[in-house]
């Protein structure tokens, strides 16, 4: 029998029913892809070509454009705390909306300034905005309502998310040639607006289905703070994690979460490939023309990186509803050392391929980790300030990768030692790995 009522789960077990309403799944995969797609114009890859227009236009140098980017995003990082705090108490579903609105009223100022002061305040908008909070509260949203195989829901809504963000630059560098940068940004702006805020009210459900002993079909608010004892917004059990014999998963504080071992690897992991994703994305053409391609080559390496994205954004949302945080962690960074050791050293051709390939593996990878990250024994009701936590490392992180390696090119006549450098940092993490224990999930009342 299903039914729909609030009342308490009194077995204190909840989980998504298999009998869910269709579509339901399919509304929150669906809303979620679009928020997570229109955070683009947030990203390095499609702020990096509006970089040369606006050094010519607003007629300073390269270096400011760069630190101003670099104050955008650590103030992102400073924000993601506080965001992931009301995505706690407010629910997916009315932040992602504010913060749809907000980002394309950024964007649609930002075609507007005149001088470094202006561009720096709207890359602190942007990089929030985009970056940081609208890819936060997508998400979180498929945590919250996805249940059954959370893990390859939000695979998908990564591939989605990363086909556009990874195709944007393209698409952007011609129509700023045509309608020049200031138009674009406020084109992105209006259509953030448009697909963002209808996509949080009208897409996204406004309850989320929780099941008891599999034959009840609960209708839960979502962050109102009315839906009964025990769901996501009470501070109740996981319900991700299985009821073991320990009982259902407790929900952990970020100060709980601080504690154990995972979290800071999760942290450090995520941080490091943020840092040297970002520095290889933002300098690819100068990186990659040290090593003989063209601009056109180097352009054209966005391809593969699309492709091994979408295929790894697959494959580790696969993977993480049957591996935990740490194996996926190590995948990562072993293949991150070995791309920004092989950036140095590749050739025009088939290494340049590879290359890329490596390159969109990780960030992929890293797109979808950050999205699956603490489903197993830290429950839902702190989930998206502890996820708040990792994009604020994310963040902060990719500040300082454009920088390091934009003062190594100054420093030496190559960007090779600062590479062979930066690829000591995942093979840091891995050890780190290895060398803590495994936490286990804490478990509440049943």
């Amino acid at each position: 029998m299903s039914i729909a009522s609030d009342r308490p789960d009194p077995a204190g077990t909840r989980y998504e029913p298999r009998n869910s309403p269709r579509g339901y799944r399919g509304r929150v995969i669906g809303s979620a892809s679009v928020a997570l797609a229109l955070t683009a114009p947030g990203q390095t890859a499609a702020v990096s070509v509006f970089v040369d227009p606006l050094i010519t236009s607003l007629e300073v140098s390269r270096w400011s454009v760069a630190t101003a980017y670099a104050i955008g995003s650590l103030a992102g990082a400073f924000a993601m705390p506080w965001l992931g705090r009301m995505l706690d108490r407010h629910g997916p579903r009315r932040v992602m909306a504010v913060i749809g609105g907000c980002f394309g009223v950024v964007l649609l100022v930002a075609g507007t300034v005149t001088e470094i002061v202006g561009l720096t305040a709207a890359f602190v908008g942007i990089r929030i905005g985009g970056q940081g909070a609208l890819s936060l509260a997508a998400t979180t949203a498929v945590a919250v309502y996805v249940h059954r195989r959370r893990g390859l829901a939000i695979g998908v809504v990564t591939a989605v998310g990363t086909s556009v963000i990874s195709l944007a630059p393209l698409g952007l560098e011609h129509l700023i040639s045509e309608l020049g940068w200031r138009t674009v940004w406020q084109l992105q702006g209006w259509v953030v607006l448009a697909l963002t805020v209808p996509a949080a009210l009208l897409v996204l459900p406004r309850r989320v289905r929780t099941g008891v002993d599999g034959r009840t079909d609960i209708g839960t608010d979502v962050g109102t703070g009315t839906g009964p004892p025990g769901d996501a917004t009470h501070g109740g059990p996981d319900p991700g994690a299985s009821a073991g014999a320990g009982g259902p998963a407790a929900d952990r504080t970020l100060r709980e979460a601080g504690r154990t071992s995972v979290f800071w690897v999760v942290i450090a992991g995520t941080g490091v490939c943020s840092l040297v994703t970002t520095g290889l994305m933002f300098h690819q053409v100068s990186v990659l023309g040290e090593r003989g391609l063209s601009v056109a080559e180097a352009a054209a390496n966005f391809v593969p990186q699309l492709v091994a994205g979408l295929l790894v954004s697959f494959l580790f949302g696969w993977l993480a509803d049957h591996v935990g945080d740490r194996t996926l962690i190590v995948a990562v960074m072993v293949v991150l050392a070995l791309t920004t050791i092989g950036a140095g050293w590749l050739r025009p051709g088939w290494t340049a391929v590879v290359y890329g390939l490596a390159l969109g593996a990780c960030t992929g990878g890293i797109r979808t980790l950050k999205g699956v990250v603490f489903d197993e024994g830290f429950g839902t009701a702190h989930l998206a300030t502890l996820r708040g936590t990792v994009h604020a490392a994310i963040i902060g992180a990719s500040a300082l990768g454009p920088l390091l390696l934009a003062l190594g090119r100054e420093w030496s006549s190559s960007y090779r030692p600062t590479l062979l450098a930066l690829c000591l940092l995942p093979a840091v993490v891995v050890v780190a790995v290895y060398l803590t224990r495994p936490d286990r999930p804490r478990r509440g009342r049943a």
